[in-house]
């Protein structure tokens, strides 16, 4: 395409007819046409999108998290630390509740994590198809045995297996003040295919499909 383009520039430059100038000229401007055009559809820019919540056929069989529910005390994004005052992103929503409320599994699935040694505290964590769904600082401590990892909360009568599987609803565990919080809250953390998404989106669907 170069050399077309470069003898076309040539011809135009020798030659002395006006007539074969206008047809060179409008030849090259014809030429350039083409190209430029065709580097618009072969180099397209890339699109930036949103992450969004996927639409679910039915939320019906959704559980509110925690029972007992007071207040949404800090939301998804970006917030100042109310323990260590820096700025960090939060990755999901705080819902308040009296000390020992308990925790409702949001979704069937299966217990995939359980831990108590982070800033989460207690923590349990489920895997429901694409969907993972984060409980923190709950009541209780994760111990480790021959048969396997277990959240226990004896008080509550709560006892939780790693690789168990939980309907929606059933009771988890109970709100407490484990790990780095300043109060009794539920943290609630929700993530689809691996990306932490808001969870107030979630609900607000949940509820307008309950309505």
């Amino acid at each position: 395409m170069f050399n077309l383009i470069t003898a076309v520039t040539r011809l135009t430059k020798k030659s002395s007819n006006p007539k074969n100038l206008s047809f060179s000229s409008g030849l090259l401007i014809s030429i350039l046409t083409v190209i430029i055009t065709n580097s618009l559809i072969l180099v397209k820019p890339k699109l930036v999108q949103a992450q969004t919540i996927p639409v679910t056929a039915s939320w019906r069989q959704a559980s509110f998290p925690v029972e007992n529910f007071q207040a949404y005390t800090s939301g998804f994004g970006y917030r100042i630390h109310p323990v260590t005052g820096s700025r960090q992103f939060h990755q999901g929503l705080d819902l308040a509740a009296p000390l020992g409320s308990y925790v409702r599994s949001w979704w069937s699935g299966q217990v995939v994590g359980l831990s108590d040694h982070t800033a989460c505290g207690t923590m349990i964590k489920i895997q429901s198809g694409n969907w993972t769904h984060i409980y923190c600082h709950l009541m209780g401590t994760v111990e480790n045995t021959a048969k396997g990892t277990v959240l226990v909360d004896r008080s509550g009568g709560v006892v939780l297996w790693q690789g168990q599987n939980v309907p929606a609803g059933a009771r988890i565990g109970r709100v407490g003040m484990t790990g780095r919080t300043t109060g009794p809250h539920l943290h609630w953390g929700l993530m689809y295919n691996g990306n932490y998404v808001n969870p107030a989106d979630v609900l607000r669907q949940m509820f307008a499909q309950k309505i």
